[in-house]
């Protein structure tokens, strides 16, 4: 039996625990570092609870690290990390040396996953590639293995997307509510229009481009409102906000995620 370590148990964490049980996985190969969100979701789902981090080290094969980046090489120092283990950050901006330095001879390795973990529908960055750790990863969603750490970086800004596209499906909902819809059905139809279109991109074998110019009608309502967009300069600044957010990533200072 592999056991799998938390340590740090906030929302994020809890998020993946609950896609995890969701997808099957045993409650009893799981172990629970005694702060934050561990007790509660021990109690809950009867996982086993450390009594400090150095027992949950000892304890477990696989170690996902989900404290606060900042937090973050400070926890895993001094644990009595051993040969075969595996220490999995899900710490945004903290590279990978200053893991490795602090958690030898343990195998450290970055992921990014979004909290849609707790559907099974999170598309999760993985690097370095451990094929070993597809299948459970596999669990919360897709896996999207990066060549380099750099990659790794830009790709980590996706999370930040992902919370402005949950603001965008909101202003879409309350544009249509303000304009005589239900809330239930265009909370609905905003959420499911976002899908519609991942799934075309993520699933076709067009260009986004291509796409997206199939449905660009000359004169039509498609056209109507990217015209609108354009004008209002929502590519350029949509760009700096991707830009801002790499820059925080990318500076040497660990980033918290809801910052």
């Amino acid at each position: 039996m592999t056991r799998i370590g938390f340590l740090g148990v906030g929302h994020l964490a809890q998020e993946i625990i609950d896609g995890l049980l969701r997808s099957g996985q045993p409650a009893s190969e799981l172990i629970l570092s005694s702060r934050g969100y561990g007790p509660k979701l021990a109690a809950r789902h009867g996982i086993d609870l450390a009594t400090d981090n150095l027992q949950l080290v000892a304890a477990a094969d696989i170690v996902l690290l989900a404290t606060r980046p900042r937090d973050a090489v400070a926890a895993v120092a001094g644990l009595g990390w051993r040969s075969g283990q595996i220490l999995i950050s899900a710490c945004a901006g903290v590279q990978l040396k200053e893991l490795r330095a602090a958690a030898a001879p343990a195998e450290v390795v970055r992921i990014m996953p979004l909290t849609a973990s707790s559907l099974g529908a999170s598309p999760t960055t993985l690097y370095p590639d451990l094929p070993e750790l597809r299948p459970l990863l596999g669990r919360l969603g897709s896996v999207i293995p990066l060549s380099h750490e750099a990659e790794f970086e830009t790709a980590t800004v996706s999370a930040a997307i992902y919370g402005w596209a949950q603001m965008l499906i909101g202003l879409g909902s309350d544009w249509s509510v303000a304009h005589g819809m239900q809330p239930d059905a265009a909370r609905r139809l905003a959420a499911e229009t976002f899908v519609a279109a991942g799934r075309m991109i993520a699933e076709r074998p067009e260009t986004g481009e291509a796409l997206l110019q199939s449905l660009v009608t000359p004169g039509g309502i498609t056209e109507c409102g990217l015209k609108v967009l354009a004008a209002e300069g929502v590519e350029a600044g949509w760009n700096r906000a991707c830009d801002a957010v790499l820059a925080k990533l990318t500076d040497g200072a660990p980033v918290d995620r809801g910052a």
